[in-house]
Formats: C-alpha cells, structure tokens, sequence
C-alpha cells in the first residue's frame, strides 16, 4: 500500500465514476482499477461492490475512503511543514477554482500574481463546488476560489469580493430599452438555468423564488457561455454573474440589465483548510487578489475603462 494507492481510493468514492476519477489522478482507468483491485488484495476485504454499473462500495469500503482522506490530511500538512523551511511564497500551489468563476476571474488575477509571487508555482484545478471541497479537504487541493455556500463554513473562508449578477435578455425582449430591472418585475417570468451540482444555480434560484420567479425546466445548461447562447438564440433569460458580463451593453444578441431591490450577489472567497501551516501563504495570496480585484470591480460598477 502507498499514498497514491489511498489517493486513487479517495479519487474513486468522490467522483463515483471509474474514468473521472482516473482522469483527476492523471492516469488510465484500467490502472486505477487495477491499484483498486490490488489494495483490496492486500487488505483482504472488498471495497466496492461490482454487481453494478454504479461505482458503488462496501461499508468496509466506506470507512477505509475515511481513514485514507484522513492519512492523506496528515500528509498533506507534513508537507506544507516541510516546504515552510523555504521562502513563503514559492514552490508549488494547487488551486482550486469552480467553472463559473475560474474562466472569467483568472485572466484578471494571474498577471497580477506571476508578477507579485515569480517564484509561485500555480496549478489550477476546475470542478463544481463539492468536488472542489472534497479534494480540499483530502489534501489533494492547497485552497479553493469558489462562491461561499453553507458546505464551505467548515474551511477558513477569506472574502475576496461581491460579485452582482446581471439579467440578460434578448435583443427583441421588452426591457431592453431599460437600464435598471427591480427583482420584483421578475415575478411570473421562467429564467434559464444552469444543471444541478453548480452552486450559481441554487443562488440564483434563490433570488428568482424570491422575487416570484421561476426556473424554466425544459433546458438545463452545462455552462455560462451555453446559457448566455440560449438567451441569444431568443429562448429565455437568465442571471448571470457580472464577471462573464462584456464591457458593453449589448453584444451578440444579448443585452444586459442591472438588478436592483434587491441586487442579486454572490461572495467570492478562498478557502483553505483549518490548521494549516501555510496559512500566511493563502492570506498573502487572498490579499493579493482582493486588492486587485476591488480595483476592477469598483471600475465595473462605475462602467469605467478597465
């Protein structure tokens, strides 16, 4: 047994899936399968039940998935221990970013911080909200960038900004001769949304249900650039996060609105785990981004050139 074997049994109860979990390990799913299989041998008890198409395990299986996140914990800070030897902000850093934030914010931040931490090694890693924290808290990710949800409250949470969400409509819609929409105005209407697993999803359906709105159930988009095709293509609305907005107004078949009483947001922040001997290494970085940030964002609400 090693620590990659632990790693692969970890990959395997978190993604429930043979290929993705082999694809987050960087390795074949025959490979994964077969440490699996090899791990089971030495230990001398089944892990997952193979009766199923469904990856699906034991309750021997599920307490060992525990005892490993534990153990790869543990690793995880004797290394952080170690690399404090050296200088805080340099080696290796795996960052953890969710799909409706990462695509629209890191063109923004990583000039800012290959030239503030040269000697930063940055990996970046894209998946939903509870991937992201489960791999956090395993030790396979160092921090997270993500929208704060109720599941992130048991991690060291650093607020980096407030992000609006902005209505987008279609060019011929009837508000489009319109700056401003209050949340009420909603009520009645059937918005867009993004499929289940996306924690945007549940914010926004937060603010529409609020307002008296609804979700349009006959299509569940994968990404923000599909919902925002949708919306072009005249089939809906939706809110989308301000920075996935374009500078101007109008682009591409899309205008879109501010909202107002009250103003749909989301916090951004990043997270990390308690206890942490780097914990100075993600505060400088936290502080890094949000002194940035504070400068766009202040520039975005005032329609500034940025």
């Amino acid at each position: 047994m090693n620590i990659r074997d632990l790693e692969y049994l970890v990959a395997l109860a978190e993604f429930r899936h043979f290929r993705r979990a082999a694809d987050s390990c960087h390795v074949s799913q025959p490979t994964l399968s077969g440490q699996i299989r090899k791990l089971e041998d030495e230990l001398g008890v089944m892990l997952l039940e193979r009766t199923s198409r469904k990856v699906l395990f034991t309750q021997s299986g599920l307490l060992l998935v525990d005892q490993a996140r534990t153990v790869l914990r543990e690793v995880k800070v004797l290394k952080e221990m170690a690399s404090q030897q050296g200088e805080a902000m340099s080696g290796p850093l795996h960052i953890g970013l969710i799909p409706t934030v990462g695509p629209y914010l890191l063109p923004q931040i990583i000039p800012t911080l290959h030239k503030t931490f040269p000697k930063l090694e940055m990996y970046l890693h894209e998946a939903q909200t509870h991937q992201l924290l489960a791999q956090l808290d395993s030790g396979k990710l160092d921090c997270a960038i993500l929208a704060l949800v109720k599941e992130s409250e048991a991690f060291i949470e650093v607020p980096l900004f407030d992000e609006p969400m902005k209505l987008a409509i279609y060019d011929e819609h009837p508000w489009t001769s319109r700056d401003k929409v209050a949340m009420s105005d909603l009520a009645g209407e059937k918005l867009l949304m993004l499929e289940d697993g996306h924690c945007l999803r549940d914010q926004a359906l937060g603010f529409c249900f609020q307002a008296g709105a609804e979700e349009d159930t006959h299509f569940r988009a994968t990404s923000l650039e599909t919902l925002r095709n949708m919306v072009a293509a005249g089939s809906g609305i939706t809110l989308l996060p301000a920075l996935a907005v374009p500078h101007e107004r109008s682009r591409d078949g899309v205008t879109y609105l501010t909202c107002d009483k009250p103003e749909p947001k989301r916090t951004i922040a990043l997270v990390y785990r308690p206890g942490s001997p780097l914990r100075g290494r993600y505060e400088q970085l936290a502080e890094a981004i949000k002194i940035h940030m504070q400068t766009y964002m202040d520039a975005l609400a005032l329609k500034k050139p940025i």
